[in-house]
């Protein structure tokens, strides 16, 4: 065979990459473009109280894909309701007007959809509408710019650990080495990250210490499942963990618009999803006291968990190969010594 030659099978193996890269690209457009353009009120959960005949006039002209409504008995309990996170807001019709009650840091999309939808109820009785917002955005960062921005840093601050502490700890030795150094790094970027939110730019309120622990779980649970997949499937696991976060977390994780903004399927999605349920533990620690951070935490802690597994799992294979492995007899040399002679 010449040394110019084609290796057998490279054919087929450059059309399965080809192919591959292919659908990957289209599931990139997909992931991006197909929620935007179907993007909208999904199923937006209100409270709407008042008078009997308006509020069941409510219920049966807006109940459908759009809004998803809610009877309570007084406004403080349409208050309570969108506190409790039980409503992404609500609509409360009184004798001085209709009184719009939001919580804009729990979704601007849906805040933006409601007080229009209170506006023109409010025209529709000739009566004025106030809107109460009862979770903003902070005064320095009054559209949630910080929020937003902050998903990006920690979805890299998932696969960096990945591929740079495995071209310095290579191999299987230094496997529980780069475990360690992913979950040194997420504790450190974590913490780090919730500081410059909520002391430099000051885009995030509540607690400290429980925004930075979500943060830091985020970032653990997409670090060790790259590390994991890279570690038991190659660079090719690493490739489609990366996909996973970027190519489908990233755009579903609903963190700009609020999760009731997509499609009702890709935002269920989104949501299980380590980025989306990053940004939705954020959100609850940051601006709601941490009502609603319950389910987001139990999807990150599993897919923490599953990135520790197939760590270890790969490193028991890794153990098991070089047990099995026989040891190579160190060849013997086809040069022998000159014997010497004594000197006569």
């Amino acid at each position: 065979m010449s040394k110019h030659s084609t290796p057998p099978g490279t054919t087929r193996k450059l059309t399965l990459v080809v192919l591959g890269l292919a659908a990957l690209i289209t599931t990139m457009l997909c992931a991006f473009a197909l929620p935007s353009l179907n993007s909208g009120p999904h199923h937006i959960p209100i409270g709407v109280s008042g008078p009997q005949q308006t509020t069941e006039a409510l219920q049966d002209k807006l109940d459908g894909k759009a809004w998803d409504l809610s009877l309570y008995q007084t406004s403080d309990a349409v208050q309570t309701a969108v506190k409790h996170r039980d409503v992404a807001g609500g609509l409360a019709v009184t004798g001085h007007g209709v009184d719009i009650y939001t919580a804009t840091a729990g979704g601007p999309s849906a805040t933006s959809a409601l007080t229009a939808l209170g506006d023109s109820l409010a025209a529709q009785h000739a009566t004025t509408a106030s809107t109460h917002d009862l979770a903003p955005f902070t005064q320095h960062d009054p559209h949630g710019t910080g929020l937003t921005s902050a998903l990006l840093p920690m979805i890299f601050g998932g696969i960096f650990p990945a591929l740079i502490l495995s071209s310095i700890f290579p191999g299987h030795r230094g496997l529980r080495t780069r475990l360690t150094g992913a979950l040194l790094f997420s504790t450190a970027a974590g913490a780090a990250v919730a500081a410059v939110l909520q002391f430099a730019t000051h885009s995030i309120d509540g607690n400290y210490a429980l925004t930075a622990l979500g943060v830091i779980l985020g970032m653990a649970a997409m670090s060790t499942t790259l590390l994991g997949l890279q570690a038991l499937l190659g660079m090719a696991g690493f490739a489609l963990g990366g996909a996973l976060m970027m190519l489908l977390g990233n755009p579903l994780s609903g963190l700009a618009t609020g999760p009731h903004w997509l499609p009702t399927g890709w935002a269920t999605l989104g949501q299980l999803l380590p980025p989306g349920a990053s940004g939705s533990l954020l959100r609850a620690n940051a601006f709601f006291d941490s009502t609603g951070a319950g389910l987001p935490a139990l999807v990150l802690t599993a897919w923490a968990a599953i990135g520790v597994a197939l760590t270890l799992l790969a490193d028991q294979r890794g153990r098991h190969t070089a047990s099995s492995t026989p040891d190579t007899p160190p060849q013997q040399s086809t040069h022998h010594r000159a014997t010497q002679r004594p000197l006569s």
